[in-house]
């Protein structure tokens, strides 16, 4: 099975098998390909309401590229969704239209809370033993932030979507290279406020653990943890704390984008939005009083697969 997730930042491909049935309830999937690409989409949506021309083809090429190893590698079935900036834009049916030239299934643009249960998912599988329930699961993307509380066996209790991601919050306020003290106060009196918000509809304060998603979350716990290239496999679990991420997140927004760029897990692509992205994530931590954040490689790529078990 495939499953595609679109975002406002990045577009990503996982291609897998179920775990074999004897492996337990907790065993991941098999992965036979998991891509990503920062394609944008979600560029200037903010301001303009619609999806650039230029961010449409982006993300078409990307697609395509897609489509071709989903072709290869034979997949029985596939679902794609589309999230924040498909949902905002005035013109969603032009990518609508090309999506499904290109991939030969429609985008199911999902609602937030949709979003958020995917999220959750893909990431409490397999969550170490010292991880204590309940959990609250963030998922930092270029558009919003989901926020989900649950159990494992219970699953999702309570959830909600706010429109504060990474490339929303860099565009609305972030202007400066580096950006000025008073756009960094700006950004985060917006994001208190959503995420104040936030913590009282799911009710996020009474979890026991914090769960971070994306790319924004796994950048920082990389830098965190002094990784010289982005190794998925020391991240996927890695328990960072409050203080560690304030220093990185000071870090990045002191810095120019030229000095992001070398710092060397840096995406190229996440280079000019990641300190908005760490922004949202202490925030949350300080607003929440989380002391750690558990970082997860598995997210709403990995639920949109479950679903189609």
């Amino acid at each position: 099975m495939a499953a595609i997730d679109c975002g406002t930042n990045s577009i990503r491909l996982l291609v897998a098998d179920l775990p074999d049935p004897a492996a337990g309830p907790d065993a991941p999937l098999v992965d036979l390909s998991r891509r990503m690409e920062i394609v944008r989409l979600g560029q200037g949506v903010d301001k303009t309401g619609r999806l650039a021309p230029e961010a449409i083809e982006r993300t078409r090429v990307a697609l395509a590229s897609y489509a071709a190893e989903i072709d290869t590698l034979g997949v029985d079935r596939v679902r794609m969704c589309a999230t924040s900036a498909s949902r905002d834009a005035s013109n969603a049916g032009d990518f609508r239209a090309m999506v499904e030239r290109t991939l030969g299934v429609a985008p199911e643009v999902v609602t937030g809370d949709e979003e958020a249960r995917l999220s959750f998912t893909g990431a409490v599988r397999g969550l170490p033993a010292d991880a204590l329930e309940p959990y609250l699961v963030i998922d930092i993307g270029g558009g919003s932030t989901e926020f989900v509380v649950g159990t494992r066996a219970g699953g999702v209790e309570a959830a909600i979507s706010m429109d504060v991601g990474c490339v929303r919050m860099t565009e609305r306020h972030l202007l400066g290279d580096p950006p000025g003290l008073d756009q960094i106060a700006a950004a985060q009196a917006d994001i208190t406020v959503a995420v104040d918000r936030a913590l009282e509809a799911v009710p996020g304060r009474q979890a026991a653990t914090l769960v971070g998603l994306a790319g924004s979350v796994t950048t920082v716990v990389a830098i965190a943890e002094g990784l010289t290239e982005y190794e998925p496999e020391r991240i996927h679990h890695a328990r960072v704390s409050y203080g560690a991420v304030a220093e990185v997140t000071a870090g990045l927004l002191a810095k120019t984008r030229e000095q992001r760029l070398a710092i060397p897990v840096m995406h190229p692509g996440r280079a000019d939005v990641i300190g908005a992205g760490a922004l949202v994530l202490r925030t949350i931590m300080e607003r929440a009083g989380m002391s750690t954040v558990v970082a997860s490689e598995h997210d709403i790529l990995d639920g949109i697969a479950w679903s189609l078990a």
